[in-house]
């Protein structure tokens, strides 16, 4: 999709955001070398636009001086020239206000930053809560603390999927930092009230606005008290590069045909407005673009920026390939891969030759001579029935004194990954397996995910327990660690299991299970899932009377046309904990008029089924991934204390949590922000079980998940206080990842470090820093691939709303804005932004009741025979909207629905910011 024609802005052509005009055409726009522009300008040289950057003396002097600062630069994808950098001391975002600012820093880059003086910093109402005076945060919720394992384990079919979870949040079986929602995540959190002010900087609490009237913001600096500013600032160094420096977007030809620049390049447009316009070398462009640009109209390209001189507006850049039609699948698929880095690449002949060559494999008998032989135990696994990378299985016998011995073993990835080897280099480059929709970009060759280590049924494999000795109640009586060969018994789905769980003293028979191996007994295999079952409830409510936090959020996946790849329907996946009564739905769209039609045209939906997804089993595996993650988590830096690689979570932002603290005080909502345990006490006692207060909790837990900060990988000999090696989401001292170490580098150096802990090897040869900076890569990866898997749903739910909309849902209202409010779109799980100038209204007011903000719309009447209906907007309404897909881009925009129109809901939230569930008593 090509950039909207208000980038130009009236400017020259090539004069970005945040230069002015005045400096003239000379020179503007000009690549790097254009001889004809250095000749126009004053003393043979160009203008400088951008400053130069600082010395690497100045910035390192600067930076322990603490006159510099440094971050993770985030951009503004609705408004591009704002961006933000964190505040290291948790308060309210630095902001950075134009290209010229950013000085050639994109999105993710590490920059370091000087701030301005105060009189150049960004005015706020001090009573705004307006989310734009913090960055745009994408989802960054860690995995333990979103109810993300059972997603995740669908997906595990292309091998698994997400982490996320702020109990716990889950990496396939395991749970731990927490972002759930994949659907835009920029209007996710506390949105921040916005206050309609006429030029004189008053508040206008009651003026109607026509649709033709424009309602403007003031910002004078006068007298203003110091929380009305926001600290702001300049980019002077870019400590590192971590933006790929790669765009999808479309060709366009310069807009002057007169000009040298014309005769040598083309105007590349990238769809991601957060990277600038590029020049890219018509050599590289088709042969017939010139003469024929309108051919090329719809066709994507990916570009690489080569080069941004100080005295050019755009970047230089080069034209890497075609990918194919804006918006088909794959083509958009490769960009989104390209354009963060992902390599999806096919693995070469080199890394290959390092797997074994003489195949079907076998183990090596002195193997079994290093190991513990648990061939004989009962052992299975249990996962999604598509899953094809099996790398964990459990085992559960009662031993004496009524106590059971649990073991958990992990496929012995490391086994057959040398270090030092090329298998070992590319997997540590890639990091982390990529999800997308409709397929996985693996981290490993998928000989070794599905075949070498997958721990399949009746086939010796070799495997890294832990295995305790446990209470009924979960009490830990003695663990063990060890290297260990397995046979599996059986392969258990989660529905095999859960079936299990819910017929606790029913026979199940032969055929609706799995193969059983001769040694064992399908009632051998059901008495020991029962006893997991039972002790993981135990290790879970304990888990959550000690503090753990879990944030469960709305999360989509597909159904796919298994010949044309397009969706065809969608299922929205509740995690759900409420009173230990698991509810979670799964909703899938069907034409109602035919189960033949093709869904294209299908204009009538309805809910094929809402059942409940085995839970259960998801939270018995989760819960034993858990324990094993911390205690070997625990054992590695109790050996290695300056060389363990461990997984913080840190506590929320500060600013942002008490942004969150003083909405739900203005909302009357009796929320505790105290600790995790009390924010997760709270959400799961301040709504009822009713389909509004269902809703209401959406929404909150949504605001909740955006002050979370992502759980890190660290070395712990890097940070000196270990109070900040605690995971927030979890509210444990230590937590490392171990369990998942097929689609997972971490794990695999987890795994050397356990290995040397119990002396099967050498101690990795890395000291601490170097450590460390694996620690930073694979974050690093792993944040790329959380945006890979959520553009990656952001483009099928677009292509569905486009080849099956327009569709229609319920949704909560989650901030008003003066002329415009976002919503929880209930059926999907995705948030939008709704404009008032986007609808039929005649008029539309804003105002604060109380301290709540409020939009009063008045719709146009639909004949003459009517008058204009009035309808009022505040947080936590319940509205209708329709989901209606752009004609020219593949994008989707809400639009609410007239009210009284068929199928509006009639509740209403009388009592404002109260608790339904008192209205109820």
């Amino acid at each position: 999709m090509s950039h909207p024609d208000y980038r130009l802005n009236l400017r020259p052509l090539g004069t970005p955001r945040g230069v002015s005009s005045l400096a003239g055409p000379r020179g503007v726009g000009a690549s790097p070398g254009d001889k004809k522009s250095k000749s126009k300008t004053i003393r043979g040289k160009k203008k400088s636009i951008f400053e130069t950057y600082l010395s690497k003396e100045d910035v390192s002097e600067g930076l322990k001086r603490g006159t510099l600062i440094q971050g993770v630069l985030r951009i503004n994808p609705k408004k591009f020239h704002e961006a933000f950098i964190p505040s290291p001391d948790g308060d309210r975002d630095i902001f950075i206000d134009g290209v010229v600012a950013r000085n050639r820093a994109l999105n993710g880059d590490l920059v370091v930053v000087n701030l301005l003086p105060e009189e150049q910093w960004k005015v706020i109402k001090p009573e705004s809560n307006d989310k734009e005076t913090e960055g745009a945060y994408e989802s960054d919720l860690p995995e333990e603390l979103c109810g993300s394992h059972l997603l995740q384990q669908s997906l595990k079919g292309y091998n698994d999927s997400p982490d996320v979870i702020i109990e716990a949040q889950f990496d396939d079986s395991d749970s731990e930092d927490g972002h759930g929602n994949t659907q835009n995540a920029l209007v996710d959190g506390v949105k921040k009230l916005s206050v309609c002010v006429h030029e004189e900087g008053k508040e206008d609490a009651g003026a109607p606005v026509t649709k033709d009237k424009n309602t403007f913001m003031s910002q004078d600096t006068r007298a203003l008290p110091e929380k009305s500013l926001q600290r702001s600032a300049k980019v002077v160094y870019i400590l590192e590069k971590k933006h790929s420096r790669a765009a999808t977007g479309f060709l366009k030809l310069l807009a002057d045909k007169n000009s040298e620049l014309f005769r040598k390049y083309a105007l590349f447009s990238p769809s991601d407005h957060r990277v600038p316009r590029i020049y890219v070398p018509l050599k590289d462009c088709p042969q017939d673009f010139v003469t024929r640009p309108k051919d090329y109209a719809n066709t994507l390209f990916i570009c690489r920026i080569v080069d941004w001189k100080e005295d050019s507006n755009f970047a230089l850049g080069q034209l890497a390939k075609s990918l194919g039609q804006a918006g088909e699948i794959e083509p958009e698929t490769e960009g989104i891969l390209t354009e963060y880095g992902v390599d999806f690449s096919d693995f070469s002949s080199e890394v290959l030759e390092c797997l074994p060559q003489d195949l079907p494999w076998t183990i090596p008998p002195e193997e079994f001579s290093k190991r513990r032989d648990l061939r004989k135990d009962c052992v299975f696994t249990i996962d999604p029935s598509t899953a094809r990378d099996l790398d964990d299985a459990l085992s559960c016998k009662p031993v004496a004194d009524g106590n059971f011995e649990v073991g958990v073993h992990i496929a012995d990835v490391s086994y057959f990954v040398p270090e030092g080897s090329s298998l070992d280099k590319v997997a540590a480059e890639r990091a982390t397996s990529v999800y997308l929709v409709q397929k996985v970009v693996p981290m490993l060759p998928r000989l070794l995910c599905e075949e070498l280590c997958s721990l399949n049924p009746m086939t010796d494999k070799l495997t890294f327990s832990v295995i305790w000795t446990l209470t009924p109640k979960g009490k830990i009586l003695s663990e063990w660690f060890g290297q260990t060969v397995i046979r599996s018994c059986t392969k258990l789905s989660y529905e095999h299991a859960q079936s299990m769980i819910e017929g606790p003293t029913r026979k199940i028979p032969e055929e609706e299970l799995p193969p059983v191996s001769p040694e064992h007994t399908s009632e051998e295999v059901h008495r020991a899932v029962l006893n997991l079952h039972r002790i993981a409830k135990e290790l879970r409510q304990q888990r959550f009377v000690d503090g753990a936090l879990r944030l469960d959020q709305l999360k989509l996946a597909f159904t796919l046309d298994h010949k044309t790849g397009l969706p065809q329907g969608c299922h929205v996946y509740e995690y759900r904990d409420s009173n230990n009564v698991p509810s979670t739905l799964e909703m899938t769209l069907c034409a109602c008029t035919s189960d033949l039609m093709p869904v294209p045209q299908a204009k009538e939906w309805c809910y094929l089924r809402a059942s409940r997804p085995p839970a259960d089993t998801a939270r018995l595996v989760e819960e034993f991934m858990l324990l094993a993650n911390m205690a070997v988590a625990r054992k590695i830096h109790c050996t290695f204390p300056e060389r363990a690689l461990l997984r913080r979570h840190p506590p929320p932002q500060t600013k942002m949590l008490n942004d969150l603290v003083e909405f739900c005080d203005q909302m009357g909502l009796p929320m505790d922000f105290s600790s995790a345990g009390a924010l997760n006490k709270s959400l799961m006692e301040t709504f009822g079980d009713d389909k509004y207060s269902l809703a209401r909790k959406e929404v909150l837990t949504n605001m909740c998940s955006r002050p979370m900060q992502m759980a890190l990988y660290f070395c712990s000999g890097v940070l000196q206080d270990q109070a900040q090696f605690r995971h927030y989401a979890l509210n444990v001292p230590l937590y490392t990842h171990f369990t998942s170490p097929i689609r997972r580098f971490a794990d695999v150096l987890v795994h050397r470090l356990l290995a040397a802990t119990l002396g099967y090897g050498e101690l990795p040869d890395v000291e601490p820093d170097a450590l460390q900076k694996q620690a930073d890569h694979c974050n690093d990866r792993r944040m790329a691939s959380k945006r890979v898997q959520e553009l990656s749903t952001s483009l099928f739910f677009a292509i569905l709303v486009k080849e099956s909309g327009p569709l229609e849902s319920e949704a909560m209202v989650m901030g008003v804005l003066s002329q415009a409010f976002d919503v929880l779109v209930l059926r999907y799980g995705v948030q939008k932004r709704i404009y008032c100038n986007a609808l039929p209204l005649q008029s539309y007011r804003f105002q604060k009741v109380g301290k709540k903000p409020e939009l009063t719309l008045v719709w146009e009447p639909e004949d003459a025979e009517q008058g204009p209906a009035q309808q009022v907007v505040s947080i936590f309404s319940l509205v209708e909207v329709v989901l209606r897909a752009e004609a020219t881009a593949l994008k989707y925009n809400a639009i609410l629905k007239r009210p009284g129109t068929e199928g509006l809901l009639d509740w209403q939230d009388e009592q404002g910011g109260q608790d339904l569930a008192e209205e109820q008593d």
